[in-house]
């Protein structure tokens, strides 16, 4: 009876953990096995993706975005290819450090657009360069923990220094 009632403890709290994960992602710290095969690939889509204009020019980015028919959320941020794999790294302690649940904050900022518009219309109503330090949710997907979400970083929170997990 006494192993029934930790065994049934012990599942109450796995569940309640699982439950727990920051911005709608399941793992409460970086670097747990994903649940999902294509999350970092849909990452790089939405944030890294090759051939994005490099200018803050909105009519340039109105006609990148109706292109890609990507209209469907209103504040969108672009990392420029060129550093997929210092953000990559951000999920390790070469280029990063955990910062809160299953997030992980980049130990140097990086330059990236952000960019908003209506939502589906693609109007665009600004194109902001910006100059932060990545906070990217981490998960183990194919032996390898690599981001799988852009979490914003709107208080500018410095990650610098050491790493680790």
């Amino acid at each position: 009876m006494k192993n029934l009632k930790l065994l049934i403890l012990s599942l109450s709290i796995c569940l309640l953990l699982g439950n727990l994960g920051v911005s709608g992602y399941s793992n409460v710290e970086p670097c747990q096995r994903s649940r999902c095969n294509n999350c970092h690939e849909k990452f790089l889509y939405r944030h890294v993706r090759p051939n994005t204009p490099l200018t803050t020019d909105r009519n340039e980015w109105e006609k990148y975005l109706r292109g890609k028919n990507d209209c469907s959320r209103p504040t969108q941020s672009f990392l420029h290819p060129k550093d997929r794999e210092r953000v990559d790294a951000v999920c390790s302690s070469s280029g990063g450090k955990r910062y809160q649940g299953n997030l992980c904050i980049s130990q140097s900022p990086f330059t990236f657009l952000t960019v908003r518009s209506e939502t589906g219309t693609c109007g665009v109503s600004s194109v902001r360069e910006e100059t932060k330090h990545l906070i990217l949710a981490c998960e183990v997907l194919e032996n390898r923990c690599v981001p799988v979400h852009f979490e914003g970083n709107r208080e500018g929170i410095n990650g610098g220094g050491g790493g680790g997990r």
